[in-house]
């Protein structure tokens, strides 16, 4: 049955071949541009090594932050396993860089749940509890953006000082942005209002491209090392990049503000963040190739798929549009049942904390949660849309491509 299953999944190879010799392309760039920063920073052991107590003078800590600016073409960056998720970080930016009675402006829609209730939520120390407003400008129906509409809260709102993108799609039907999406999104903002900063969530979205949002006028952009740019090796953290001047006054959100970056220390050292960092740009590609040979896939099964079959992805998730929810649970089950690890562990819809509905999740995972790995999701709701992300290796992901299409093809 495997090998009737790899002579169809050549099959979809051939017909996808365009997409996946870009993605290739896009990945010797990014490893070239990956492998001059650690020859420039003169990468050595010494940098590995653990830090104690206050961590002065850790020069594993700062030189990984001069590393990252460096493959990101920032001035600065906070990279830490002192940050415990994607949301974490953004968290520390938008307290880093918002005052009581500024306004944060999302122009990309609602974001996703969790960072929801940082911005609005009642009485747990969010922003809004600190006296920060909100306002949002939502997506086209065919997830464009605004532009009238983000022009008009622009020239009204004067009290906007950090204008917010999701890169990613989050629980929504559409597609990632583009860097050239999101340059182009910056420069109508910029042209407006030049002096508002504008930050960039870039889950799920780092060495999709041979640029990243820093490149094309972002003033600050947030990532978690448990996905893209930890390489599948990186146990947890997260970071921070951008100017300086914004890298500063998140510093000081970060540690305190008497100490910024001057402390932070790491006891089992940095060894799986530099070769976490190093790896990335060919996990993300194995992931990648996954997510275009899932498309055509699933559209020979006759199911919808976003990105569509031949577009190039521009983050590492694949959304998957089913008719049921016993079809959600039962996709998810199988992306478990082919995991490596608690393979033997049936997924099923639970009351998932900072979600209005339930979540069904596979994650087997050998960093717990890493999105980065192979591990699918979706709130069961309708519509019932899949979120399949990851894969550390592209032999990984088609094994459970063999086991979808075993299944759905009863």
């Amino acid at each position: 049955m495997i090998d009737e299953m790899n002579e169809i999944l050549k099959v979809f190879e051939e017909k996808a071949k365009k997409e996946l010799d870009k993605i290739d392309e896009i990945a010797f760039f990014n490893q070239k541009k990956v492998l001059d920063a650690f020859i420039k920073n003169r990468i050595s052991a010494t940098h590995f090594y653990p830090s104690t107590g206050y961590g002065y003078d850790d020069i594993g800590r700062d030189t990984l932050g001069k590393l990252f600016s460096d493959i990101l073409k920032t001035e600065a960056s906070i990279v830490s396993p002192l940050i415990a998720n994607g949301t974490h970080a953004l968290t520390l930016m938008l307290f880093g860089l918002l005052r009581p009675d500024d306004m944060l402006f999302s122009i990309a829609g609602k974001p996703y749940d969790t960072l929801d209730d940082v911005i609005t939520g009642k009485n747990i120390g969010s922003l809004a509890d600190y006296g920060i407003k909100y306002v949002q400008a939502d997506l086209s129906d065919g997830g464009e953006p605004d532009y009238p509409e983000i022009k008009r809260i622009l020239q009204e709102n004067d009290k906007i000082k950090v204008v917010f993108i999701q890169r990613s799609k989050g629980y929504s039907w559409r597609n990632a942005f583009s860097v050239d999406k999101i340059g182009e999104m910056i420069a109508f903002v910029k042209n407006i209002r030049p002096e508002v900063k504008v930050v960039v969530d870039n889950c799920y979205g780092e060495f999709v491209d041979t640029r990243e949002p820093s490149e094309v006028g972002a003033d600050v952009i947030v990532g978690s090392l448990i996905k893209n740019m930890g390489g599948g090796i990186a146990p947890t953290g997260g970071y921070i990049s951008g100017t300086k001047e914004c890298i500063e006054q998140i510093s000081y959100r970060f540690t305190a503000p008497s100490l910024g970056l001057e402390v932070g220390s790491c006891m089992s050292g940095y060894l799986p963040y530099y070769q976490g960092i190093f790896l990335a740009p060919s996990t993300v590609k194995n992931a990648l190739k996954g997510n275009v040979l899932l498309g055509y896939a699933m559209d020979d099964l006759g199911y919808e798929s976003m990105p569509s079959k031949g577009d190039m992805p521009y983050d590492i998730i694949k959304s998957i549009k089913f008719n049921t929810a016993e079809e959600l649970v039962a996709f998810c089950g199988l992306i478990q049942k082919i995991s490596p690890v608690d393979s033997y562990v049936t997924p099923l819809p639970w009351d998932m904390p900072g979600y209005n509905h339930q979540v069904v999740m596979a994650a087997g995972t050998f960093i717990q949660g890493a999105s980065i790995e192979l591990s699918a999701d979706g709130t069961v709701r309708e519509p019932y849309i899949a979120y399949l992300q990851g894969g550390l290796t592209y032999e990984h992901c088609k094994l459970a491509i063999c086991e979808i299409l075993k299944y759905f093809k009863k």
